[in-house]
C-alpha cells in the first residue's frame, strides 16, 4: 500500500494546519508592530484577545502576561487555523496549482469574510478584542497579513514534492 498518497480530508487538515501557522505569525506580526505603534505596547492587541475568558480585564493589560498573552496568542492560532482549514477545504487545494495572483485573491476574499464575521455576525464577546487598541488601518494591515500568510502557507502546503 501506497502510504505517501494523502485522502482529501487529510491534504485539507494538512494545508490548513500549515497555513494557519503561517497566518497566525504573518497577523501576529502586524499585531505586535500595530500594536506598539497604536497603543505603546506590542502584547496588548494579542492580550485583549483573551477577553474570551478574562473579559474586560483583558482589554486593559498592556505588559506581556502568561496568562493574557499567551491565552490571546492561542485563541488567535485557533482562529486562524479554523479559517485555513476552511479556506483549505473550499479553495486552496485546488489543482493546477493557483498563480501568485489568484493565491492572494482567493486568500485575501478569505480573510475579508474572517473580518466580516469578527466584527458584523460575531457577538461582542467573541470579537478578536484587538480592536480597543487598533486603528482601522491597523485592522486593515492585520488582516492584510493575514491574508499573505495564508496564501504563502498554501503554496508551502501544496508545492509538489521533491521541490
Amino acid at each position: 500500500m501506497n502510504t505517501s498518497v494523502r485522502s482529501p480530508a487529510s491534504s485539507v487538515l494538512r494545508t490548513g494546519l500549515i497555513a494557519g501557522a503561517f497566518a497566525s505569525v504573518a497577523s501576529s506580526m502586524a499585531l505586535a508592530v500595530c500594536g506598539r505603534r497604536e497603543a505603546g505596547s506590542s502584547s496588548a492587541p494579542h492580550n485583549a484577545i483573551s477577553h474570551w475568558i478574562w473579559d474586560r480585564e483583558a482589554l486593559f493589560r498592556k505588559s506581556p502576561t502568561l496568562r493574557h498573552t499567551v491565552l490571546g496568542y492561542a485563541i488567535h492560532h485557533g482562529s486562524a487555523t479554523f479559517w485555513a482549514v476552511l479556506y483549505a477545504w473550499l479553495h486552496a487545494n485546488r489543482r493546477p496549482a493557483q498563480s501568485l495572483p489568484a493565491a492572494l485573491s482567493g486568500a485575501g476574499m478569505a480573510a475579508g469574510v474572517a473580518c466580516a464575521v469578527d466584527f458584523l455576525a460575531t457577538p461582542r464577546r467573541l470579537t478578536p478584542g484587538f480592536e480597543h487598541h487598533l486603528s482601522k488601518a491597523s485592522l486593515a494591515a492585520v488582516y492584510a497579513s493575514f491574508a499573505v500568510g495564508l496564501a504563502l502557507g498554501c503554496a508551502v502546503a501544496n508545492r509538489p514534492a521533491g521541490r
